[in-house]
């Protein structure tokens, strides 16, 4: 499909446990997902939306095709983590796109994880019931 004689621009975004390797080349707006499209990779229209996020804030609508490699976590997760990936690599595009993409928040990676499970507990915070008798 594309291979790397073309010339793209690179992202690495991250969310909660999901890392996605994001590729931009000039082209149309297709999005293509681990070797499939995104209607066929997310079924949800929400999903799409946070994607399409930073060519929205940035008026590039259209104007890039992305290429996205994602690992770990869930859809929800996985759509962050490519919107990460393509608002970094559209400042590698345009310099000029920083202002808008940092006041819509699109450049801060969430720290927003999963609490480790403690020794003693059954959950992160949850603890075995209490037994007064």
């Amino acid at each position: 499909m594309y291979t790397s004689a073309k010339p793209y621009f690179y992202g690495t975004g991250r969310r909660k446990s999901s890392v996605a390797r994001v590729r931009l080349y000039p082209g149309t707006g297709s999005i293509t997902i681990n070797g499939r499209t995104i209607d066929e990779y997310f079924g949800l229209e929400t999903m799409k939306l946070i994607i399409n996020q930073p060519f929205e804030v940035t008026g590039t609508m259209g104007k890039f095709d992305i290429v996205a490699s994602v690992r770990g976590g869930g859809f929800s997760g996985q759509a962050g983590a490519i919107r990460h990936g393509a608002s970094r690599a559209l400042l590698l595009a345009d310099e000029t796109f920083r202002a808008p993409l940092k006041k819509a928040g699109l450049l801060t990676r969430d720290p927003r994880m999963k609490e480790r499970k403690k020794y003693g507990l059954k959950a992160a915070r949850r603890a075995s019931q209490f037994s007064k008798r």
